[in-house]
């Protein structure tokens, strides 16, 4: 199933701020993210938004609405992503 990726204003500022190498490593991984959900993904419990994905350092947080949906809240590095 084929998933739109859509960054929130606060996940966009987040990847600008990251170096260029980690940004494209992420941007791939989010590429791979909307074909079909893979990748190393994780349904977090109580916690908002629902579901990381872990790219080297980073953390994508995002969740997935309307079915066909991936709405990405933050990209972070690993000491600050669950805080």
């Amino acid at each position: 199933m084929k998933y739109t990726v859509g960054l929130k204003p606060r996940a966009s500022k987040d990847l600008r701020r990251i170096q260029k190498q980690d940004a494209s490593r992420i941007a791939d991984a989010l590429e791979l993210l909307g074909d079909n959900l893979s990748g190393d993904v994780k349904r977090l419990t109580n916690f908002t938004p629902e579901y990381r994905l872990r790219v080297g350092q980073y953390r994508v947080l995002f969740e997935v609405e309307n079915e066909n949906e991936i709405v990405v809240y933050r990209i972070v590095h690993r000491r600050e992503a669950y805080r």
